[in-house]
């Protein structure tokens, strides 16, 4: 669960940091959130699919920011 819970905080903190527009803390922001969902569909603790959809949207948000 508390991981779990760590992830939605991140994914939070990732939108919020791409809709205020700046790319290069969004980017940041974006490769720990990207590895920590790696991190917890390689322990099956979220399932791979997922993993690759949060990152796949967060990826496609963080594109129109870029300059």
């Amino acid at each position: 669960m508390a991981y779990r819970s760590m992830l939605r905080t991140r994914l939070k903190k990732t939108l919020r940091l791409i809709e205020q527009g700046d790319y290069s803390v969004a980017s940041t922001s974006y490769r720990e959130t990207a590895s920590l969902l790696d991190r917890l569909a390689r322990k099956s603790t979220i399932h791979r699919n997922k993993a690759a959809r949060h990152k796949s949207r967060l990826t496609a948000r963080l594109r129109k920011i870029a300059p």
